[in-house]
């Protein structure tokens, strides 16, 4: 099955529990329809560059799915339905990256790509 990247942004007047229940539920479509959810990341309450709704910020999240084109397509079909979801972004990936995102990682362990003086 093609591996997929997933990063999603849901409204800002959502808890955390609530943003994060939203990642089980589409993992569980995703599971009715015989794809995998590999792993999910709640990335948190971030500002965004422009409004999206007349929402300043969002909750962002990021899931890594193993699944069948058809599931994806009806993942991201309930997805753009749902109210609380803002912005979905999909992309279909060779092979997923061990440890966690880059937006996960410290400043520290980043690679940087000059040296700064």
């Amino acid at each position: 099955m093609p591996f997929y990247e997933h990063v999603m942004i849901a409204r800002q007047d959502l808890s955390n529990t609530q943003a994060e229940g939203l990642i089980e539920h589409f993992g569980t479509v995703l599971a009715d329809n015989g794809g995998t959810l590999v792993e999910n990341e709640y990335w948190g309450v971030k500002t965004m560059a422009y409004k999206i709704n007349k929402n300043r910020k969002g909750h962002y999240a990021f899931m890594r799915t193993d699944a069948p084109a058809s599931a994806v397509q009806e993942m991201e079909r309930l997805m753009r339905l749902h109210d609380d979801v803002m912005r979905v972004l999909t992309i279909k990936v060779d092979a997923h990256q061990e440890g966690p995102s880059v937006q996960m990682q410290k400043r520290d362990e980043r690679d940087t790509r000059r040296e700064r003086r």
